[in-house]
């Protein structure tokens, strides 16, 4: 059975992954017929922000491993435990902790970098031509992966858009249910939450994405 990697960086919209999208991608896989794993990276994270004001609270420190196992149930692993082979596809749900956590996009933009986990943990399934299917705002992280010409949409915000094309990517603007697909690289990305207004178009956007990443795991693009 086809069995697909999950990268969280967190628990929550705001300094984690988004809730929504990493709790459907999840029902999603299983609903497809496809089994998951969760993994964060082991590390500290930006900040942490009180979802009820939007307040970062600068007495508080949460590891992304730890947090991220919230969603997971437990069922979590550090990046560095990944073995490749055991994965078809990898799928990156979205959230300002993919922007803060898994890299710094968020304070860097277009000079972000991403961590040095994560980094490795992308590019095992990168370097081995195994699917990666990205959501709301985790494709800023393409072109530092894939380099010039690697293409991917966040949906239509202008700024973030200009980003991706300053590092080189290739940015396509999308409707929220879209997923547009680089065959090249063999990715696929959607706006998720960038673009959506309610918890329903949240699921048709994700929903397309499992889709097409199923397709692309049997060479079917």
């Amino acid at each position: 059975m086809t069995k697909i990697a999950i990268l969280l960086s967190g628990c929550g919209v705001f300094d984690g992954s988004e809730i929504h999208e990493s709790v459907l991608t999840m029902l999603e896989l299983e609903r497809q017929g496809m089994n998951y794993q969760c993994f964060a990276p082991d590390i500290m994270q930006l900040h942490v922000v009180d979802h009820v004001t939007g307040e970062v609270d600068i007495n508080e420190k949460r590891r992304v491993l730890v947090e991220s196992a919230r969603i997971a149930r437990g069922n979590i692993l550090a990046c560095d435990k990944l073995n490749i082979d055991e994965f078809d596809a990898l799928v990156i749900p979205g959230g300002f902790g993919a922007a803060k956590n898994l890299c710094d996009f968020a304070i860097k933009e277009a000079d972000h970098e991403i961590d040095p986990q994560v980094n490795d943990f992308i590019h095992d399934f990168a370097t081995n031509k195994k699917p990666i299917g990205f959501m709301c705002i985790s494709p800023v992280m393409i072109p530092k992966i894939f380099g010039e010409k690697a293409i991917g949409t966040i949906g239509s915000d202008v700024e973030t858009a200009s980003a991706f094309n300053q590092m080189g990517g290739v940015h396509e603007n999308a409707s929220v249910d879209e997923v547009v697909v680089d065959q090249v690289n063999n990715i696929a990305s959607t706006p998720a939450y960038m673009l959506a207004e309610n918890i329903s178009q949240v699921h048709s956007s994700i929903k397309a994405l499992i889709k097409q990443v199923s397709k692309m795991c049997v060479g079917i693009v």
